[in-house]
């Protein structure tokens, strides 16, 4: 991330506030330029200009620098290194490497270290695809690099280049090499090598955005029933302390079925880091048989690093997702919590003493995390005739005290289509994921609708729409319970509480510790809910037929019912039948021809 510096011009640092440095002398600097500062060379990054004076974030610790010191000029923006490499790297809010940092100094990352961001020296075996003579522009593939064994790394033609490939080297390449050259229309040959830099604060471009109409299969059967997010789509997961949203996030990185996964740690407690760490390369990815690193890409930024550097993280995180999505890959991209970003963005907003919005947030807050969010979605990427990509943004908020009225999840609302709200209740009751089906929703459903329907099961809205609506009439028929008792309802509507509650404990409850629950298949989704629902039809009409409510209660289908979620795939037609059958019996009912 670190740029050969400008000696030429050199500011004095006239005041330290914390992450927040003034300087003079900085007239010839322009807002986003990167600047190192004092002669730590600590990453910094200009915020503000008045005049001669340049206000500073500084993404490093400045502890012991001071008035007098050199901030010295990069001509630079803020930018990443996008190139092979990336896959199963573990980066900082400014993309260093975390690992190469700890092979220097195993305790603390040295003040003003630089370190390459992608591995220099390794080689990587370049697959060429176009052709000497080929004329090309902005994503044309040059070629292909075998980044991990699942990823297959597109090597693109840079933004704002178009001309005539007059040279293709193929064979073993160091990232530093030059593989191609490109004579543009003016005379100019440009050297291409495999690694591009890209402004973190830039869209990358695309031909055309496209409406999402394809759902983000996560394995987690109240997100994919209930409230779907669309491939492309924007969620957020609000919740308070304890109620599980990083466990969500870990889930969703795990087993959703994107391509590739930028997990985003910015200013979590570093033990939830550690154990993504720990957790994400032993994990086997059930599509590929390979490690879950072989597609992930970690920033990690946790809460005792520089606050700053908060900000920094997650646009490095998209800018690396959009990277990939260029290159045609599906890509999600976790961000926990977007709640401690805005926290940085407050904190430099009251140092540099701007007028405070609500809460003391800055008044600029709905549009930075729109400008975040917007920069989601499916599109047709340059270069490529009807090729696809997606990046598909998932952000934690973490209201303080769960209270969602709070100016960063109210903000955060405006924006999102998908609100997976957790709730504290049913986190203290062990209900997990703690997703309150009667807070949240989906603006998706009806656009992934026809892929369920077509692709799965042509009942599957049908079946979402009564699991809804029973989930929804248990709400009112409880209101009824506290005040009179469960004795005033009337069998019918006992039957329907008894199956709201397997809905609850047999479907919407699910074990992410637990090797077969932590992740069920759209078809096995299907079958659980019409086994719930075949089960109320059958004793609604056993009612009706003079069956007396205590069998209905004492059903020893319930309990199949209730291991259902612990069977294996290859089982679950086998024990569907199993279970309509001993429903059947125990009714009574005579099956239909």
């Amino acid at each position: 991330m670190k740029n050969k510096t400008n000696n030429e011009n050199i500011g004095i640092i006239t005041k330290v506030s914390g992450p927040l440095i003034v300087a003079k002398n900085m007239q010839s600097a322009q807002v986003y330029d990167v600047v190192e500062v004092s002669e730590k060379r600590l990453t910094g990054e200009v915020i503000e200009l008045r005049g001669d004076l340049a206000s500073i974030q500084v993404y490093e610790e400045t502890a012991g620098i001071g008035p007098g010191e050199p901030v010295y000029f990069t001509n630079k923006v803020l930018s990443v290194e996008l190139g092979p490499g990336l896959i199963g790297g573990i980066f900082d809010g400014i993309q260093r490497p975390l690992d190469k940092i700890y092979e220097i100094d195993k305790k603390v990352i040295p003040p003003g270290i630089s370190v390459p961001t992608l591995n220099e020296e390794k080689k990587w075996e370049f697959s060429e695809v176009a052709s000497v003579g080929d004329i090309v522009s902005a994503g044309n593939v040059l070629g292909t690099v075998l980044e991990t064994n699942v990823v297959n790394h597109k090597i693109m033609v840079p933004n704002g280049i178009t001309g005539k490939l007059i040279e293709l080297n193929g064979g073993l390449k160091t990232v530093k090499d030059i593989i191609a050259k490109i004579e543009k229309s003016n005379g100019e040959v440009v050297e291409l090598t495999m690694v591009q830099s890209w402004p973190v604060r830039v869209k990358r471009p695309y031909k055309k955005k496209v409406t999402p109409n394809m759902p983000m299969i996560t394995g987690q059967r109240v997100i994919d029933t209930l409230f779907p997010i669309a491939i492309g789509g924007i969620a957020a997961v609000p919740g308070p302390f304890g109620s599980g949203k990083t466990v969500v996030q870990h889930q969703l990185a795990k087993w959703s079925d994107a391509d590739i996964i930028v997990y985003v740690g910015c200013g979590e407690r570093g033990n939830e880091m550690t154990d993504v760490l720990n957790e994400f390369p032993e994990l086997v990815d059930p599509k590929t048989g390979e490690s879950l690193m072989e597609r992930t890409v970690l920033i990690a930024n946790t809460s005792n690093m520089p606050v700053a550097a908060r900000e920094a993280s997650i646009y490095t995180g998209i800018t690396i997702a959009e990277y990939y999505r260029d290159m045609g890959y599906r890509v999600a991209l976790m961000a926990d919590s977007t709640s401690r970003w805005a926290e940085a963005l407050r904190e430099m907003s009251s140092r540099l003493e701007e007028m405070p919005g609500e809460e003391g947030y800055p008044a600029y807050l709905s549009s930075r995390l729109a400008d975040f969010y917007e920069r989601a979605g499916l599109v047709e990427v340059l270069g490529s005739k009807g090729v696809e990509g997606a990046v598909t943004v998932i952000g934690a908020v973490s209201p303080p005290g769960g209270d969602t009225s709070e100016p960063v999840s109210q903000a955060t609302l405006r924006i999102v289509k998908v609100f997976w709200g957790l709730s504290s209740s049913l986190a203290h009751r062990r209900h997990f994921p703690a997703i309150d089906w009667l807070r949240s929703y989906s603006l998706y459903e009806d656009q992934v609708g026809d892929y369920f329907d077509n692709q799965v099961h042509s009942d599957w809205t049908r079946e979402v729409k009564t699991i809804r609506a029973l989930l929804q009439e248990e709400a009112a028929l409880e209101e009824i319970v506290r005040l009179v008792g469960v004795d005033s309802l009337s069998f019918e509507d006992r039957t329907k509480l008894l199956t709201a509650q397997m809905v609850r404990e047999d479907f919407l409850h699910q074990n992410a510790f637990d090797d077969v629950d932590t992740y069920t298949s759209t078809n096995k989704q299907f079958y659980m809910m019409r086994a719930i629902l075949n089960w109320h039809e059958k004793a609604i009409e056993a009612l009706n037929n003079g069956i007396s409510y205590k069998v209905i209660e004492n059903s020893e289908a319930r309990g199949l019912i209730g291991r259902y979620k612990y069977v294996n795939e290859d089982d679950v037609l086998k024990e569907y039948n199993n279970i309509n059958k001993l429903v059947t019996e125990e009714f009574n009912i005579k099956e239909e021809e």
